[in-house]
């Protein structure tokens, strides 16, 4: 075991790249008979700290394209996610991101 420490050069990964490989699942919230709008943009803010701006055009993206991407991780981050969403009573799934979401 070494008793100081070296400095090491840490190389930047290019931030499309990184997302890429390092966030690779995605957490979507579904449109839904059951939760006003209100709420929706509520839980938004609660658990993912969104801003009232983006929390609002997340839940207006769920209302008229029936779905909104709102995060995105690893796999376990991805359950985890969903599994709060869950909690809170919204409708979400996870996958493997593919880049086709808007």
């Amino acid at each position: 075991m070494p008793t100081t420490l070296q400095p090491t050069r840490v190389e930047e990964p290019d931030q499309a790249e990184s997302t890429a490989t390092d966030n690779p699942w995605i957490v979507l919230v579904w449109n839904d008979p059951v939760n006003l709008m209100s709420y929706v943009t509520y839980v938004l803010q609660k658990l993912f700290g969104y801003s009232l701006e983006k929390a609002t055009e997340l839940m207006l993206d769920v209302h008229h394209k029936g779905r909104a991407v709102v995060a995105n991780g690893n796999r376990e981050q991805a359950e985890m996610h969903v599994f709060r969403l869950h909690e809170h009573g919204l409708w979400a799934t996870m996958q493997k991101d593919g880049g086709e979401h808007e």
